[in-house]
């Protein structure tokens, strides 16, 4: 369960935070129309990050929203990609989301509630109670199932979900993320480290939904064993000494 109760570290009395919303993307001018077009009030800038697409991603970004921000990303990969839209984003709330479709801006204004509650570190989850997946292949959900119960030994948390890039955090703490991933286990990196650095951490329900067309980029086998690599190289003790994690909240609403 989770608290309502803002603290005296939440924001003023009357002052709205601001939210950004950073979405990488490679040669997904078929699928940005959709994503951009759902996009809730409650965002105040979003930052498309371009992977040098070759067909018409940022024309068409451009031209679902005028306002939208484009930044090109300095290096190859997922991880790459987030990093340099982070650096980039101005507001007090940074949500990601891929550009494929399969996440839902709708459920934006879930995250920012908890980020408004209490929490540093937001992120959804398909495994909890009011989410699901419509687009995980068995290959795909033995492996998540495999790398949660190892995330959860090593780091003493009790996470549902683990290999899903649905995320939002306070920017305050970007520094304590202390992300230098390149590829999708950026994914973990994110999470361990908030969990290494004492975040309050909610899950919310999400629906994963189909990619609407295209293919993605993820590659289940080398992409887990790269993500495998990082729970157990940043656990704790195998770097620097870091605070002992606190157990991560979950959201039953």
């Amino acid at each position: 369960m989770y608290n309502d109760t803002i603290t005296g570290n939440e924001r003023e009395a009357g002052a709205q935070a601001t939210v950004s919303l950073v979405v990488p993307a490679l040669n997904e001018a078929r699928n940005i129309a959709w994503v951009f077009e759902q996009i809730p009030a409650c965002v105040d800038e979003v930052i498309l990050v371009d992977g040098n697409s070759t067909d018409a991603t940022v024309p068409m970004a451009q031209h679902c929203l005028p306002t939208v921000r484009n930044v090109r990303q300095n290096g190859p990969g997922k991880g790459n990609a987030l990093r340099t839209g982070f650096l980039e984003a101005k507001g007090d709330y940074v949500v990601m989301m891929d550009a494929d479709g399969s996440m839902s801006p709708a459920e934006i204004p879930h995250f920012v509630h908890f980020l408004d509650h209490g929490y540093d570190f937001v992120k959804g989850s398909r495994f909890v109670a009011g989410g699901g997946s419509l687009d995980i292949t068995p290959i795909r959900k033995m492996g998540n199932r495999v790398l949660l119960l190892a995330a959860n030994r090593l780091y003493d948390a009790c996470l549902t979900d683990l290999c899903y890039g649905y995320c939002a955090f306070r920017r305050s703490f970007l520094d304590q993320l202390d992300l230098h991933a390149a590829g999708f286990e950026i994914e973990a990196e994110m999470i361990v480290h908030a969990l290494r650095s004492g975040l309050r951490i909610a899950e919310v329900p999400s629906l994963e939904l189909p990619r609407r067309s295209g293919c993605s980029n993820l590659h289940a086998i080398s992409d887990g064993r790269r993500v495998l690599r990082t729970l157990f190289s940043e656990r704790p003790g195998a770097r620097s000494p870091a605070a002992r994690p606190t157990r991560p909240a979950r959201s039953t609403s």
